[in-house]
């Protein structure tokens, strides 16, 4: 397998990520989760993440294969989180939204990737808690998430209202 090499997105970018965005968004629909269907993330919110400088794009032999916003800060819906609790009372921390893989590029360890990509970029900034939310019914995220360590910690509520499972990891 050809080495796999992680940048920041840049506005070229966008057309790649709504279709890795758009290609997320109908497996989840065959999954059967809502997640995503509402049309976000789009092209608008690629846009923010390329300006708030957290879009990153995973590349194999020069081709955008994966996307995530990843970074470390304070995410406000984990404020409250139900039926569970942080590990740590940490306000700052990495995180990783908005992962998308090319279905041709799944099963290749990309999503962990971007998930080591991520404790690099919260170790390098002194911090060792990664949090990270997904829909209850995205089990393929779900087990990424707990292959790579993080451990389950309850429910948070997004802005619109709707639930996500949260996860945790401690490095």
């Amino acid at each position: 397998m050809t080495e796999l090499t992680i940048r920041d997105a840049v506005e070229g970018d966008i057309p790649k990520l709504i279709r890795l965005y758009d290609l997320a968004r109908s497996s989840m629909k065959a999954m059967g989760t809502d997640q995503w269907q509402d049309g976000s993330p789009n092209g608008e919110t690629a846009l923010e993440d390329i300006r708030l400088g957290i879009s990153r794009v995973v590349e194999r032999n020069g081709l955008v294969i994966a996307t995530a916003a990843v970074y470390v800060g304070h995410e406000p819906t984990y404020d409250t989180i139900y039926d569970g609790d942080w590990s740590s009372d940490a306000r700052t921390y990495g995180i990783i939204h908005r992962i998308a893989i090319d279905p041709e590029s799944k099963r290749q360890g990309v999503g962990s990737f971007m998930m080591e990509y991520c404790a690099g970029i919260t170790l390098a900034a002194g911090l060792s808690v990664l949090r990270c939310d997904t829909h209850a019914g995205n089990a393929p995220m779900r087990a990424a998430l707990e292959k790579n360590g993080y451990v389950y910690r309850g429910v948070i509520r997004l802005r619109s209202g709707a639930e996500r499972v949260a996860y945790e990891k401690l490095i």
